[in-house]
C-alpha cells in the first residue's frame, strides 16, 4: 500500500454512521481516468470532470446532502479542496458523471449550491498534483444533513466543512488516486 504524508482527514472528525458510497468513475484506491484530470490546471487531456456518485439514503432527519472532493496530500497545510455541493435535496442519492464540468454546474438538481473551491471558481477542478510529488488521495466524500447550510455567495468549500462538524448525521467515501 502507498504511504500518504498526511493521515486520512476524515480520521480527525466526530465518528457517524456509515452511508454506502460508490463511483463508476473510479473505484477504491482506482486512478482516475481523463475524465477527473485537471484540465484547467495544466493536466493534458484533463475534462474537469466531476464524478459518478451514488450512494445509500441517509439515516431519519436527513434533509439535505453533501458531496465534497478533497485532496489531504496537496503541498499546503490544508489540503486542496476540488469540489462542495451542498443543499442536495434528501430525494436525491445519485449524481451523473460530470454533473459539474469546470464551472458548468448545469447537470446538479435544483437547489444544489456549489461554493468555490481552491482553484477560485465554483464547480469541479479536476486532479492536477505537482509533477514528481507523489501519488495523491482524491477523497469524495457524502455527508447526509440534518438542515439546509446556510451559504453566502463567497462561501468556500471549508466553510461548508466547518459546518458539516456541527450538523454532519451520516458520511461515507471512496478515494481515488492520482500521481504525476
Amino acid at each position: 500500500m502507498t504511504q500518504f504524508r498526511v493521515p486520512d482527514p476524515y480520521a480527525a472528525l466526530p465518528d457517524l454512521p456509515a452511508l454506502e458510497v460508490t463511483s463508476e468513475s473510479f473505484g477504491e484506491g482506482a486512478t482516475l481516468s481523463a475524465a477527473q484530470l485537471g484540465g484547467k490546471m495544466g493536466v493534458e487531456g484533463g475534462q474537469d470532470k466531476s464524478p459518478q456518485v451514488s450512494w445509500s439514503a441517509g439515516p431519519e432527519g436527513t434533509k439535505t446532502y453533501v458531496v465534497t472532493v478533497f485532496d489531504p496530500d496537496a503541498p499546503t497545510a490544508s489540503g486542496f479542496w476540488h469540489w462542495s455541493v451542498a443543499n442536495i435535496p434528501a430525494d436525491v442519492t445519485s449524481l451523473p458523471e460530470g454533473a459539474c464540468t469546470g464551472d458548468d454546474t448545469s447537470g446538479l438538481p435544483g437547489g444544489a449550491v456549489v461554493v468555490r473551491n481552491d482553484a477560485g471558481f465554483k464547480g469541479f477542478v479536476g486532479a492536477a498534483p505537482p509533477a514528481g510529488h507523489g501519488p495523491h488521495r482524491y477523497i469524495l466524500a457524502v455527508h447526509a444533513v440534518g438542515d439546509e447550510i446556510e451559504l453566502g455567495d463567497d462561501a468556500s468549500c471549508a466553510f461548508v466543512g466547518f459546518n458539516l462538524f456541527g450538523q454532519g448525521l451520516a458520511r461515507g467515501t471512496v478515494t481515488g488516486i492520482y500521481e504525476q
